[in-house]
Order: C-alpha cells, then sequence, then structure tokens
C-alpha cells in the first residue's frame, strides 16, 4: 500500500506543470505576401527582356509589391513575442488581435489568448480584444 501511494504521487508530480504565459512585445507589420505577388509579376512582366529581364523584373516587382501592400493597409500582424523562456520570437496571428503586454498561450506556431486549449476554443471570439 506504501508503493502504490509514492507512486501516486510521483505520477501526479510528473503531470501537473508549470503554467507560464507568454507576453506580447509588441505589434509588427508584414508585406510577405505582396512581395511574392509582386515578385512574381514582375518576372513574368520582365521575361520578355530574358532571363536577366526576368531576375531584374522579380526584384522590382518585389520591392514595389511589398509597398503597395503597405500603401493600402493590408500589412499582415505578426506579434513580437517574449515566451516563457525568455526569448523573442515572431508569431503570425490572423485570427486574434492583441496588445503589448497581453499574456497570450503558443498553440503550435499560433499566439492564442491566455487560457485558451483546444477544448475550449469556442470561447474566444475571433479579432476581439
Amino acid at each position: 500500500m506504501k508503493k502504490f501511494g509514492i507512486l501516486a504521487l510521483a505520477i501526479g508530480m510528473l503531470t501537473v506543470g508549470t503554467v507560464n504565459a507568454a507576453e506580447i512585445v509588441r505589434e509588427v507589420t508584414d508585406e510577405t505576401s505582396g512581395q511574392a505577388a509582386g515578385s512574381m509579376n514582375g518576372m513574368m512582366a520582365g521575361a520578355v527582356g530574358g532571363p536577366i529581364g526576368a531576375v531584374l523584373g522579380a526584384g522590382f516587382g518585389a520591392l514595389f509589391g511589398g509597398s503597395g501592400q503597405k500603401a493600402v493597409g493590408a500589412s499582415e500582424r505578426i506579434y513580437l513575442v517574449r515566451t516563457d523562456s525568455g526569448e523573442l520570437k515572431e508569431y503570425r496571428s490572423p485570427n486574434y488581435v492583441f496588445s503589448a503586454g497581453d499574456k497570450v498561450v503558443i498553440h503550435g506556431n499560433r499566439p492564442r489568448p491566455y487560457g485558451w486549449t483546444p477544448e475550449t476554443a469556442e470561447d474566444f471570439a475571433y479579432n476581439s480584444h
């Protein structure tokens, strides 16, 4: 009986983990999709001038595609997050909006509101704060 109590205590201590939340440091913007689309269009247009034209067209297309995306306000939200281990990482969040200082849980490669679990996901409204 004594061994069973020690075993139960050991299993209980192993399964209980400390919960540390990550913290949003700041929001940054990203224009990667605009650069990719501009690069492809520039390469197609520049291909008329041959291989060198395609390379130059892709470069100019990426430059103007990213700045065009920023100009129309279609930049993507990326959050700089301080993880529970103290390192800074960038995470995209298409579904949730956060402010600096908000506590989040990293699930996969996305930040989620603090307290979010797959079982309680429907309790957290998208794009809310």
